[in-house]
């Protein structure tokens, strides 16, 4: 019997060539269905990306007075803690970028068109909503300055989002897809970048929370002193994720395989430190990401410069 025959119907029997025909369709058709149905994980995930970087400039730029009149219970809910719902955004944009990869390649469809749309959902939520979320905190928050300064400051975010809009670009070009094929990054990834911002932000929205509720200056100089920074952290982050800089992939170098007992419990104490002050870990953890990069850069730089030869 051939392999393409179905069994129990024959090419001699009457009708039977139409038969086995028909069957190879459904079975083709049926497959076609599955295959499309596979695709749509990966993609929703990576559309649930773009939808959260778009929901957290939405939220970002809510109007506290518009709001009150607005009838959307959402919208009033969110209204009073806009930034800091704006950063926990990022934050889950985040996760729908770590688990689109990974789906598309549980079911093996890696593509082309997953890459190129992951990349575009990333400027939305790494690159335009970190930009915008910075730039309406020290607006709304920050003191009263200058028209050159204001102008400046909007040019740090302009240059964020700009610089991330690149860094995509070139990842896309040089690199190969699928994460299983990175240890380290060519400059700060994007999806870190907005983490350094997000968590920045957030921090500082917890120290004025603090000042507010506990009404003691000491608060309230941290939180200033954070939002001095803000914009310090946004330029050094962008220009970072355009360098030459080698970045670990923490996932792929340092949480899969086997490990000693001792990084499992160092693990897990940055677990509980999530647990006990999440804003100020992230916070502070982002920043001294961002930073290893810059320092281990120019260690190397030092060590490899030879020694001055004796007069």
């Amino acid at each position: 019997m051939n392999e393409e025959q179905t069994p129990g119907t024959t090419v001699d029997q009457p009708g039977g060539t139409d038969k086995l025909h028909r069957r190879r369709r459904l079975r083709r058709r049926g497959r076609t269905v599955y295959i499309r149905s596979v695709h749509f994980l990966p993609t929703l995930a990576t559309l649930g990306n773009a939808i959260c970087g778009f929901a957290a400039i939405y939220v970002a730029g809510l109007n506290m007075d518009r709001t009150v009149s607005n009838p959307d219970p959402w919208a009033l809910a969110l209204a009073p803690h806009q930034y800091t719902a704006a950063a926990y955004l990022i934050f889950i944009a985040m996760l729908f970028d770590a688990i689109d990869g990974r789906l598309a390649r549980f079911t093996r469809h890696t593509t082309d068109f997953g890459g190129q749309l992951d990349s575009l959902a990333d400027v939305i939520s790494f690159g335009v909503a970190p930009a915008f979320l910075a730039l309406q905190t020290f607006k709304y928050d920050g003191p009263a300055m200058p028209f050159s300064v204001s102008r400046a400051i909007w040019a740090i975010g302009a240059l964020y989002m700009s610089c991330a809009a690149i860094r995509l670009a070139r990842f896309n070009v040089a690199n190969e897809h699928g994460e299983q094929h990175h240890f380290s990054f060519l400059g700060l990834p994007s999806p870190g970048a907005g983490a350094v911002v997000a968590a920045f932000v957030l921090m500082q929205q917890d120290l004025k929370y603090e000042e507010l509720k506990h009404g003691q200056a000491f608060w309230g100089v941290l939180s200033d002193l954070c939002l001095y920074l803000l914009p310090l952290v946004l330029l050094t982050a962008g220009l970072l994720m355009v360098s030459g800089i080698r970045y670990p992939h923490l996932v792929n170098r340092y949480l899969r395989g086997q490990h000693s007992l001792g990084r499992l419990m160092i693990a897990l104490a940055v677990v509980l430190a999530l647990v006990v002050a999440h804003q100020y870990v992230l916070g502070i953890g982002t920043v001294m990401y961002m930073l290893f990069g810059l320092v281990s850069y120019w260690w190397v730089k030092l060590r490899a410069r030879p020694a001055t030869p004796a007069a």
